[in-house]
This record gives C-alpha cells, structure tokens and sequence, in this order.
C-alpha cells in the first residue's frame, strides 16, 4: 500500500513506487494499492488482508534526505499520511479497527524514505529521494516474496 501525494515533492514517493510494482509481475494473491488519504481510510483498505506492507514518505529529522527506514507497525510514525492532526494515525487505526471487530492484517511493515520536502507543489521528487525509488521498489519485492513463501 504506497501512501502520498502525487502533486506534492517528495509525498510523491508511494505514486512513484506504486507505479513501478503496478508494471511487475506480482504474485496473484498480491494488490499494489496507491492511496492519497489515510485516516479513517486505512481501516477500509487494511480489512481482511493478511499482511500489508505501507510505503510513504517520513520526515524523523534524525536521517538525511533519502535514508530508508523500516519498522513494524505500532510504532510511532512521522509520516504525513500516517499521522495527522485530522485524521487518526496508524496504530489508532489498528486499535479501532480491532476494538469494532474488523479483521486487521496479521503483520503490517512501514517502508519508508526520509523526505526533503512535502510541502512544495511539484510533480517531482527531490534527487535525494528519487535516487533511492529502484531500492524502494527492490525492497518492496523482497518483502513480497518473503511474506509469500
């Protein structure tokens, strides 16, 4: 599930993921999903799946522009659509969801990438982020075939 915003700098990272997996051969049982909400939204999309992997855009400010990080679900996660003073954020999400008895994915991992920017508009990722899209999407892939074998 590639998360952001195609219209805005580095938030385009899930857009520009999502439109190289979309050309793979995925296994059958696998979606590539681009989403640009998040919220409310995510209990929609993540119900009934076993496992998801969300890639987005991260601003932690502890790594430059372009670092990739990966972690679990749960934890807290700086993402602009991850986290939102308007929407609920992922962990809250995944509580709710399973507070309401919606089946939520067994295993859920964040693949993300330091961002420059995500608040200019321009349908262009900054050159730290773009250099590391073929890794990104490498990554993708191995986790896939790993949650698959």
């Amino acid at each position: 599930m590639c998360l952001g915003n195609e219209v805005v700098s580095d938030d385009r990272l899930g857009y520009e993921i999502w439109l190289r997996l979309s050309k793979c051969a995925l296994p059958e049982d696998v979606e590539a999903l681009f989403e640009p909400a998040a919220g409310f939204r995510l209990l929609d999309l993540l119900s009934g799946r076993r496992r998801v992997l969300i890639v987005d855009a991260i601003i932690t400010g502890s790594a430059p522009p372009g670092a990739l990080h990966f972690f679990p679900a749960g934890h807290l996660t700086p993402s602009r659509q991850l986290t939102s003073s308007h929407q609920i954020n992922l962990p809250t999400a995944l509580e709710l969801g399973r507070m309401m008895d919606i089946p939520m994915p067994d295993k859920i991992d964040v693949l993300a990438v330091e961002a420059e920017d995500v608040t200019t508009l321009k349908e262009a990722l900054t050159e730290p982020v773009a250099m590391v899209v073929p890794e990104v999407v490498q990554k993708a892939l191995d986790w896939i075939k790993d949650s698959c074998s």
